[in-house]
């Protein structure tokens, strides 16, 4: 990987939805209190100095109350750190859709996505996946098979719908044995279609998010946070940065830091990354983890996405570079700087660069 030298300056069971999400929130009062203490009285013998006076052993002592406030933390999207003004919108699972990553045939969808994923498959190309949870889309896709690797890579998401175009035997058997909830072409019902459009049959199938979110699906969860985010009026830590190179295979992908829109944008084989409708893919965070890829079957690589890795973190025009950890599959990454502080991002989109490991040449 070469960065930009830096700047100076299952068939699921569906329900109709009801959601349903408790908020706690704590006030803690702690107070004590204090009283008057009086001494006994005793009988003085007289003295011929009229100055002279016994101490006052009356006075009272008073301890005045102490009050402590403990405030829960405001709620926030938990796959962008974004505020969350009524926390029971967030009562449902994510959505994650393998979408196709082709130059003459654009994805769709990828501006309301809260994570995007990018890894690398067989034929020396990668996939995108798209996790929906704080937006919807009526249209995303072209929709894609998927690979053994995406039943560990999304396990932190917590159950999530997992729509898909399918995929061999084997991938088919542990998706459907393992807790994603298998909505794959064959199972999507009515919130799959196929576009109409001029484009190969391979490239028509979408999939409405849309209908996806107003379904209830039982064995399904709600995701946890999968990064550390900064809070509200923080700045980044790190090396200015204009953005980073990298190569995914036979894809050669920049992201560029643009200072005026703050967010960095995607540019894929030279060309500007646009959605079919011309819409720019872009980011606030590109993440880019190194994977151990192993040989998977039917040629396709399979991401080692558990233990650890080397990490290099985009946010805010700046970079940080660290290890990702990962315990289990269901653990999310822990991003930690090279002088051990957690990476936080800034609240919004994330994008997750997957590239083979021993490919990265950081320039600050």
């Amino acid at each position: 990987m070469r960065l930009l030298a830096s700047r100076s300056s299952t068939r699921p069971a569906i329900r109709r939805a009801l959601p349903a999400i408790l908020l706690s929130a704590g006030l803690l009062v702690a107070a004590c209190g204090g009283g008057d203490a009086k001494a006994p009285e005793t009988s003085a013998p007289e003295t011929t100095s009229p100055e002279t006076t016994a101490a006052d052993t009356s006075a009272p002592t008073t301890t005045e109350a102490a009050t402590t406030t403990t405030e829960a933390p405001a709620p926030t999207w938990p796959l962008t750190g974004e505020p969350l003004d009524d926390i029971t919108k967030a009562n449902h699972p994510a959505v994650v859709v393998k979408v196709g990553n082709y130059d003459r045939h654009p994805q769709r969808g990828s501006a309301n996505a809260d994570i995007i994923y990018e890894e690398i498959i067989n034929a020396n190309v990668s996939r995108f996946a798209f996790a929906f949870h704080s937006k919807s889309a009526p249209e995303v896709g072209p929709i894609r098979s998927g690979r053994r690797q995406d039943v560990n890579l999304f396990g932190s998401l917590n159950k999530p719908v997992f729509a898909w175009a399918g995929g061999n035997k084997t991938v088919v058997a542990e998706v459907r044995n393992s807790d994603l909830v298998d909505l794959s072409q064959s199972r999507c019902q009515n919130t799959c279609y196929r576009s109409g459009d001029d484009s190969p049959v391979e490239f028509t199938l979408m999939f409405n998010v849309d209908k996806v979110f107003a379904l209830t699906f039982e064995e399904a969860g709600v995701p946890q946070p999968q990064f550390a985010y900064l809070k509200a009026g923080e700045q980044p830590t790190g090396k200015a940065s204009a953005g980073v190179n990298l190569n995914m295979e036979s894809y050669k992908v920049e992201w560029t830091w643009n200072p005026d829109t703050k967010i960095y944008e995607r540019t894929q084989n030279g060309r500007d990354d646009n959605d079919r409708d011309g819409t720019r893919l872009t980011t606030n965070n590109v993440v880019i983890l190194a994977m151990t890829y192993l040989p998977g079957i039917s040629g396709s690589p399979d991401a080692q996405s558990t233990g650890k890795g080397e990490a290099f973190v985009f946010t805010g025009g700046k970079y940080v570079h660290g290890t990702w950890t990962r315990a289990d599959r269901l653990a999310p990454f822990t991003l930690t700087a090279d002088d051990g502080n957690v990476i936080e991002l800034t609240p919004g989109r994330t994008f997750i660069e997957l590239p083979r490991d021993g490919n990265t040449l950081p320039k600050g």
